[in-house]
């Protein structure tokens, strides 16, 4: 301690008393990931202390609604497991991977991925190469990836099983990355991408992490005032001078050992001194409204935990609350849906794209997808949607567990009370049995006749209505031209949104829109890069060469970017209005006439451009099924009787790429494995004629 003189009103030294000493608590901030190389060190480091995974898993911890929220979502994503919607028709294929992606440790790559922003397979070969015999869990906070290469690759990751402590002697292990060695075992590491970070990924719900921190701290203030009953109620001040510091410490631990605990807050000292001038002097330190600063702070980080997370109701994670979601099924079920479509499935996606690289080395092409924990009362099924594998993919539901069952085209149900609901919405009433392998169906109507098409020709069912006091079906007529000012809307918002594919764009190949390939796959074996100069492999490897370096520009010369492009800008994919069947082309609509004359001129669109021509108000109004659906171009093309079809063009960039030599043999080669993205939902309708489909494009009454 620093002794002072000081001076009294006379001018007289006062006796030297003792400063006390003050220590500051410096309160931690909130700092984004630091990611950094380190001279000498071959592997990249994630954080400050190049411990950022624990940081994440110390807040997962010690936050409970951070903690109720990871885990939620991740078993939201995993749901009830992997499934295939052509598990059916490829048992074998369905059997392999299964055993490849077990159970637990999909389960983990789930939780990882939420956790951690991104998660990591061990990739296991057999001894000959020829294919994946077994993928495993890596811990992802075990690994650090290596420096990129000059092609700006990462070509490895290191593991080491406490980074923080590592020690110059220490020797990580280095792992291959998927696809960049001969090794057996390899990692294959998934991560979403984020803009400004190439290494690591940082967690979806990064700009909540301090109020977790927040909460953290809140609940251990907490716990330490009632372990410590005395603190911070009160401050006992001695007058009759400074012990030493082992007199300190004794007093100290006495006091604590004699008044800690729950069970003595709120008891008085009782304090025994020489005389009433050394008497112990006993301060109450006193905060104002304290528990309902506190109470604030801790509903309020508990919010934007949830809105860091983007949990749109906190009784999805089984929390309730005073919005008065909790009352009404609607508004969970509209949650529910809405939690589903945004948060979880493009974890999902994200997951799935990866595991079909994967089981593509092994040549399985399997149609992946979550099976859902939704209840199934919580899931929509587009009406328009027939097939058992489009349901299932789009809702995460087998469809035998959706109540679905399709006989000669109609829907058949497992309740007789189902089965007679939907025969007095059509206005038939009553239902009949049928039996299918053993499993007996209920089915609309008191026979099967009556499922017949309930209008005559020309004509579609649009609900009921009542006539002669009976509820029939509503039957209005079917649209089979556009009107003027429709037809203008329609091909007005496709014009602005054609694509005229400029000279720096060569033209290499053209497939129905349904190919059985991967765009990707399509395109590497069709095209390959020309060879790099110094400088360009330079640019690359510092990453200023992207995507956007080709995708700037107008519309009109096709650089606009479409989600199907390469993401290095080295190709592009676009569609064209084609003939789909053989006809009187004279008879087609004046809708189709303009799209085969624009096709003529060589106009291209991104599937973008057809996605919101379809959803356009104004466009194709009288071909929707029903005022509430949109039409979908895409799908359905001109409309009901349609002899045209999409057909899906590949170009690739002149300066920086050249034709493969398996140009000109594609067409016969079958050995091209399927991975990486898939067509766009609707190409399968997209390549065929509405006329060559069953009912010809017409709405499934």
């Amino acid at each position: 301690m620093k002794k002072t003189r000081l001076r009294n009103e006379k001018g007289q030294f006062k006796k030297a008393s003792k400063v006390s000493e003050f220590g500051f608590v410096n309160l931690s901030t909130y700092t984004s990931p630091e990611i950094k190389e380190v001279n000498g060190e071959d592997w990249i480091e994630y954080g400050a202390d190049n411990n950022y995974f624990q940081y994440l898993i110390d807040r997962y911890n010690g936050s409970p609604t951070n903690n109720a929220a990871v885990n939620g979502i991740s078993q939201a994503i995993y749901g009830k497991g992997l499934n295939a919607t052509n598990a059916d028709r490829k048992p074998n294929e369905y059997a392999q991977m299964i055993s490849l992606f077990k159970k637990d440790v999909v389960r983990k790559l789930c939780y990882d991925l939420k956790l951690m922003g991104q998660c990591a397979i061990q990739v296991i070969y057999s001894k000959d190469r020829k294919r994946i015999a077994q993928v495993e869990h890596m811990p992802i906070e075990t690994l650090r990836a290596e420096k990129c290469n000059e092609d700006g690759d990462i070509p490895a990751y290191y593991y080491f099983k406490d980074w923080k402590n590592i020690k110059r002697s220490d020797e990580p292990l280095r792992i291959p990355a998927f696809g960049m060695s001969k090794e057996s075992i390899e990692i294959y590491y998934i991560k979403p991408y984020k803009s400004g970070f190439y290494y690591y990924s940082p967690v979806d719900y990064q700009g909540g992490l301090q109020y977790a921190e927040l909460e953290e701290e809140i609940s251990n203030y907490h716990l330490n005032n009632i372990l410590n009953g005395l603190a911070p109620s009160m401050l006992i001040n001695f007058n009759n001078g400074t012990p030493n510091q082992e007199e300190r410490q004794l007093i100290e631990n006495k006091i604590a050992a004699k008044f800690s605990g729950s069970s003595n807050a709120g008891k008085f000292i009782l304090a025994f001194n020489d005389n009433k001038e050394s008497q112990a002097e006993i301060t109450p330190v006193q905060l104002s409204d304290a528990h309902n600063q506190y109470q604030f702070l801790s509903d309020e980080s508990a919010k934007k935990i949830m809105v860091a997370h983007r949990i749109v109701s906190p009784m999805l994670l089984g929390i309730k609350d005073s919005s008065g979601l909790g009352n009404n099924a609607d508004e969970i079920k509209t949650a529910s849906l809405l939690m589903d479509n945004t948060v979880i499935r493009p974890f999902q996606e994200l997951l799935i794209d990866s595991f079909d690289q994967i089981l593509a080395y092994n040549e399985i092409a399997l149609n992946l997808y979550f099976t859902t924990l939704q209840p199934l009362e919580f899931t929509e099924v587009d009406s328009s949607i027939q097939d058992k594998e489009d349901i299932e993919e789009e809702t995460g539901v087998e469809m035998e567990k959706f109540n679905l069952k399709m006989i000669d085209g109609k829907q058949a149900y497992k309740t007789k009370e189902e089965a007679e609901a939907k025969a007095k919405e059509m206005g038939c009433g009553g239902s009949h049995e049928h039996e299918v392998e053993g499993v007996v169906y209920y089915m609309p109507c008191v026979n099967h006749e009556e499922l017949k098409a309930p209008c005559w020709d020309g004509y579609e069912q649009y609900g009921t209505k009542i006539k002669d006091g009976k509820e029939v079906p509503n039957c209005v007529k079917m649209a089979t031209t556009l009107s003027q000012d429709e037809e203008t809307n329609v091909i007005g918002s496709l014009e602005s949104s054609a694509n005229a594919m400029g000279d720096e764009w060569v033209l290499v190949d053209e497939v129905d829109a349904d190919s059985p390939y991967s765009n990707e796959d399509w395109a590497n074996y069709l095209i390959k890069e020309k060879p790099k100069s110094l400088l360009s492999r330079i640019r690359k490897a510092i990453n200023l060469v992207g995507a956007t370096d080709y995708n700037v520009g107008s519309k009109n010369n096709g650089n606009a970017y479409s989600v199907l492009d390469s993401p290095n800008g080295l190709y592009k994919i676009r569609y064209k209005y084609a003939r789909g069947m053989s006809g009187d082309a004279s008879k087609s609509r004046g809708f189709c006439k303009k799209m085969m004359n624009l096709t003529q001129l060589g106009v291209v669109w991104r599937i973008e451009d057809i996605d919101n021509a379809s959803w356009d108000a104004e466009v194709n109004v009288q071909f929707r099924h029903k005022p509430s659906m949109r039409y979908d171009i895409f799908k359905l093309k001109g409309g009901i009787y349609c002899q045209h079809k999409w057909v899906k063009v590949l170009y690739r960039l002149a300066s920086n790429t050249e034709e493969s030599n398996n140009l000109g043999n594609y067409n016969v080669t079958k050995t091209i494995p399927q991975k990486y993205l898939r067509n766009p939902r609707g190409s399968k309708e997209a390549a065929i004629a509405t006329g060559r489909i069953k009912g010809k494009g017409k709405y499934p009454s």
